[in-house]
């Protein structure tokens, strides 16, 4: 599997993440056998959280066999430096490891969601106290919604972020200011040398009142062929890699579509484009 620089982290990423909300609700025998099979893929870097139901939990024994091999990227939804400081040390604690090579704020989809977390008091405070410890080797910003890739282009002017994990699936990007402004946020990434990572990148619609058929909480793109084009054009822009989905069902296609990765022309990527109104924007444009 292909592997590309986290930008200033220097960490060769392989170009798909093991996105461990795929744990949150499964067996020990299960969640190992996905991690065996990401391992088996070379997918070499974790992301995970502590909102992710049992997945620290999960992850954890298989982690103490693995360490050396991967690159470990973990979360906190705190918003003040005390929560995140006690948030951090539970993570270590159940992943049983002693530091993360990445350790990001997260969810941060408002401007006050930024203000707080970067203001005095805030969470950002702790992340830096980490860093300087030896606890965390980078810091990160993630978060989802309308106005995600706006408010991280903020944060990247704000605060000197190795990191941002932002979304990007081709129907979202149909959206002319959703568009205009992840191209904007891609380009002050690059200048600054910040790693980025994708989520969303198989999103399809919001369930809306429909049952759910994944543990997604928005529907996935479930064909092969469907999976495979969604990634191709999320690795053709200028990032390091995307998270994959939340459901250990959809694991082995994700893989296998990042193992045969190939970029995808720009007319390609436009005429992709255009079919997304047969699909639901998961953020409501605005």
């Amino acid at each position: 599997m292909e592997k590309r620089r986290l930008g200033r982290t220097g960490h060769e990423s392989s170009v798909v993440i093991f996105g461990a909300a795929a744990l949150g609700n499964v067996s020990p025998a299960e969640a190992e056998a996905a991690l065996d099979l990401a391992r088996s893929f070379g997918v070499n870097h974790i992301d995970v959280a502590p909102s992710y139901g049992q997945a620290e939990e999960r992850i954890g024994p298989w982690l103490a066999k693995h360490r050396a091999e991967l690159y470990v990227g973990c979360k906190t939804l705190e918003r003040t430096r005390q929560g995140a400081w006690e948030e951090l040390h539970r993570s270590l604690a159940r992943l049983q490891v002693d530091r993360f090579d990445l350790y990001q704020l997260h969810a941060i989809k408002t401007m006050e969601d930024l203000d707080t977390v970067l203001g005095p008091g805030g969470a950002i405070e702790a992340l830096v106290e980490a860093r300087d410890k030896g606890l965390i080797s980078a810091i990160g910003i993630t978060g989802h919604g309308t106005d995600a890739p706006s408010v991280h282009a903020a944060a990247l002017t704000r605060f000197d972020f190795d990191t941002v994990m932002t979304p990007i699936n081709f129907v979202q990007w149909a959206d002319p200011r959703f568009r205009a402004d992840t191209e904007r946020l891609l380009a002050l990434a690059s200048e600054k040398n910040v790693g980025v990572m994708a989520i969303k990148a198989i999103c399809k619609a919001p369930w809306g009142e429909r049952p759910q058929s994944y543990e997604t909480w928005y529907e996935p793109f479930d064909d092969p062929r469907e999976i495979e084009r969604s990634i191709r054009f999320v690795l053709s822009h200028p990032i390091t890699a995307f998270t994959s989905a939340g459901d250990i069902r959809l694991l082995r296609m994700l893989f296998e579509a990042a193992e045969g990765f190939r970029p995808m022309a720009s007319a390609e990527q436009q005429a992709l484009v255009e079919t997304a109104g047969s699909f639901q924007p998961l953020f409501a444009p605005k």
